[in-house]
């Protein structure tokens, strides 16, 4: 079982259920926690029956909402403390240090921190890092519209005395190029669609899929997204 760590302030439910989409379409089944503060997915994904705590299905992801930590989830689906998920893949989404303690993201498999580039999501997204027991390597994905060299010097200028090691590659999507409006359109029906959405939103959802999956060609990630695109 493999798990991931999406962490940072900016907004990253959707762009979260929407890999869990393509790599659910890839035959692995996936649980997605929301570990945030105000634990967004309670409102943008259908539950016949919310609860404080809950698990849901949305189309063939299970959606985590309320949990405090694994062996939480564990309790809630009859499985003892010992006991493995029946999960190929775990996306943990937070946006505060409780969560990032509570969920071990320190042991993930890889981590990413989100972020825009204005100052509350840089050093709030950056404040979840704190107390960090040991160095946390981490993929930036960056939301911005021109991508400039300066924004990005100086979010790390800002990691200067965390725990971080950033690697040297980074994930960028676009922050204005009309994805805002197909996922909002999206959240008013409870669909999942990918067909309106920007060739650079896809290409950034294409590149964390294929890191997730290794051993999957990109040949048939893409694939996925077209599959989904067509709405099958």
């Amino acid at each position: 079982m493999k798990k991931i760590g999406f962490i940072g302030a900016y907004d990253k439910t959707d762009l979260i259920v929407y890999l869990a989409k393509i790599l659910t379409v890839l035959k692995r089944k996936v649980l997605v926690v929301d570990a945030t503060i105000n634990q967004k997915a309670r409102y943008i994904v259908p539950a016949i029956n919310p609860t404080t705590c809950y698990v849901t299905d949305f189309e063939d992801i299970d959606i985590a909402v309320g949990f405090s930590n694994i062996e939480d989830i564990k309790r809630y689906l009859g499985l003892a403390d010992d006991q493995e998920m029946e999960y190929d893949i775990i996306l943990v989404d937070t946006d505060n240090t409780q969560g990032f303690h509570n969920f071990e993201l320190e042991t993930s498999e890889k981590n990413y921190f989100v972020t825009s580039f204005d100052n509350y999501s840089l050093k709030k997204g950056l404040e979840v890092l704190v107390g960090a027991p040991k160095v946390v390597n981490l993929t930036k994905i960056l939301f911005s519209k021109e991508m400039l060299k300066e924004e990005d010097d100086y979010l790390n200028f800002l990691s200067l005395g965390y725990k971080v090691i950033w690697n040297e590659y980074r994930i960028y999507f676009p922050i204005e190029n009309g994805d805002l409006s197909v996922i909002y359109e999206n959240q008013r029906v409870a669909k999942i669609k990918f067909k309106k959405l920007s060739i650079q939103y896809k290409d950034g959802l294409a590149y964390l899929a294929e890191e997730i999956l290794s051993e999957v060609s990109e040949a048939n990630i893409r694939k996925a997204i077209k599959y989904i695109e067509k709405g099958v």
